[in-house]
């Protein structure tokens, strides 16, 4: 279904944020005629709602009338890890009230499959994101899709940028840059290179011309319903109608796994194309930037960069290497140095909520001691090799809740001493440990190993907090 196609259509929303917003605006703007009829929450939503929406006369629902998130998204954005049956009294009006909508367009964070959303699809009612309605629009043309449990957001600015860099317009959007329905108001870019969540991969129904696959680890298994899920919804990205190239990062084992070889795909981490070498990285074997030329930390940056490099070819677009790195500053809470104070150095990995980013995270100091600050929520991480990474003499952890409890017992397995493997209550007693712990050369190294939800809001706000308790004073 493309926007265009609302005309004149009674639509529901679930959920707010910036792409239901997005979606509102240009829905009031361009299709008056059309209309947003129901909203639905799982919480009481604001007081002004109804404004935001540009629908005064919209009925409010709210899924969690009933009491139980037992059909709902949980605190931590996906479907509770104790699900029920999904037929309480805030579900059956929710399901009531979007039944009689031409559409339902969901704000990412709902999972499709929540049981209201199934019983929709099975009533024959759409249901969509903006996103979708926009790639639809669009039809995928000069569109990188950007996906993967790690590393999309910087691939996603890295292509952007480079593109720019080679004298072609380029737009960011999705889950970082601007949401992809607000590019209406713009004439099409050259390229639009749109960050994609597993949440948005899931049920899109138009591909992008090109789409790239960084990484696949275990990650949102509460929104997904289980691990095999989530990495089937990830992947559906390459094989949707109108991608022309798929691009695969084939150094990460997982893919190779689920993909089974690399025909019919563009891959990078090979010698036959872009790929990290111990100096830097090579197109083919041959040299292109020196590991001193590449704008950000860590071998998994500099595959990052292989990633863009390799989608941009698949567009025919070549920027000239080095120079066209220069100027590129890392994203925030992504191996962000926050502070270096008396030959200490201060990093701000927030983003990394797997096991397997933190590994990256740490391989990216090589030789450096390093105190790590981990844990976070719990999502059944396995943390077994993590733990023997952490058993290294240069290496110390300080666990903080809910899963520093289990992550300190696997580096300790692995034979980490009681002295180096440290518990505290929260953040705040966790910097003030390391400030004590470090020595000159040291990093002061938060990467969590675990999404943040037990305690924050969202990463960033783990990282803000992380920050202003590093540049404080002591």
């Amino acid at each position: 279904m493309r926007f265009s196609e609302l005309e004149g259509a009674r639509v529901g929303v679930w959920g707010a944020g910036r792409e239901i917003s997005s979606f509102a605006d240009q829905l009031a703007r361009r299709l008056p005629s059309a209309g947003i009829a129901v909203a639905a929450f799982d919480n009481p939503p604001p007081a002004a709602i109804a404004e935001t929406l540009h629908a005064p006369e919209a009925r409010i629902v709210t899924a969690g009338d009933d009491g139980g998130e037992s059909a709902g998204v949980s605190s931590a954005g996906g479907p509770d890890a104790t699900d029920g049956d999904g037929d309480g009294v805030g579900s059956r009006e929710v399901l009531e009230a979007l039944a009689g909508c031409d559409v339902v367009v969901r704000s990412p964070g709902v999972s499709i499959y929540r049981p209201e959303l199934r019983a929709l699809r099975e009533a024959g009612i759409p249901v969509t994101t903006a996103t979708a309605l926009w790639l639809a629009e669009r039809g995928g043309k000069g569109v990188l899709g950007v996906t993967g449990t790690k590393g999309k957001s910087t691939t996603a600015a890295l292509a952007c940028y480079l593109a720019r860099a080679a004298g072609r317009t380029a737009r960011l959007a999705g889950n970082i840059g601007v949401p992809a329905l607000d590019l209406l108001d713009e004439e099409p870019a050259d390229v639009t290179v749109l960050e994609l969540s597993s949440y948005q991969t899931a049920d899109l129904q138009t591909g992008p011309e090109v789409a790239l696959v960084t990484s696949l680890f275990r990650e949102h298994t509460d929104w997904h319903g289980s691990e095999e899920v989530y990495r089937a919804d990830k992947l559906r990205l390459l094989g949707l109608p109108g991608v022309r190239v798929a691009v695969v990062n084939w150094r990460d084992a997982r893919l190779r796994e689920e993909l089974g070889d690399a025909s019919g795909s563009l891959s990078y981490g090979v010698r036959e194309g872009w790929d990290v070498v111990p100096e830097g990285i090579a197109l083919n074997g041959e040299l292109r930037a020196r590991s001193a030329e590449l704008p950000l930390l860590g071998e998994h940056n500099a595959l990052n960069l292989c990633g863009a490099l390799a989608a941009l070819e698949a567009l025919e677009i070549e920027p000239a290497l080095p120079g066209s790195l220069q100027g590129f500053q890392p994203l925030a809470h992504r191996l962000e140095t926050v502070l270096e104070r008396d030959g200490v150095v201060w990093v701000n990995d927030s983003i990394s909520t797997t096991p397997e980013s933190t590994l990256a995270a740490l391989a990216s100091f090589p030789g450096r001691e390093i105190v790590l600050i981990a844990g976070g929520q719990d999502r059944g991480q396995d943390f077994a090799q993590l733990g023997r990474a952490l058993a290294e003499p240069r290496m110390m952890l300080i666990g903080v809740p809910s899963t520093g409890p289990r992550l300190l017992s696997a580096a300790r397995a692995a034979g980490t001493p009681a002295a180096r493997a440290i518990a505290a209550a929260d953040m705040g007693e966790a910097v003030e440990l390391a400030r004590e712990l470090a020595a000159s050369g040291s990093v002061i190294l938060l990467s969590p190993a675990a999404p943040s939800y037990d305690h924050y809001r969202d990463f960033e706000q783990r990282g803000e907090h992380f920050r202003t308790l590093a540049l404080a004073e002591d």
